[in-house]
């Protein structure tokens, strides 16, 4: 891959993560704490992109580490 491919490519990668972040804490749990079916799916791709466990990403958004 030449420089200005990886550039894109690591621009990608760093905008669907802050995407993935946003959207998070856009649906962060309120209320009854318990996190919706748009929640899960978005941690899971979170957590697939970048490997990242659940309680570390629930960390970083401030959030006490559940099972879902």
């Amino acid at each position: 891959m030449n420089g200005q491919a990886e550039r894109g490519a690591n621009r990608a990668f760093l905008e669907r993560r802050n995407a993935l972040w946003s959207r998070l804490r856009s649906l962060t749990p309120e209320g009854d704490g318990v996190p919706g079916a748009d929640f899960e799916a978005t941690l899971t791709e979170l957590s697939t992109l970048t490997g990242w466990d659940r309680a570390r990403i629930l960390a970083g958004l401030g959030l006490p580490v559940r099972q879902p």
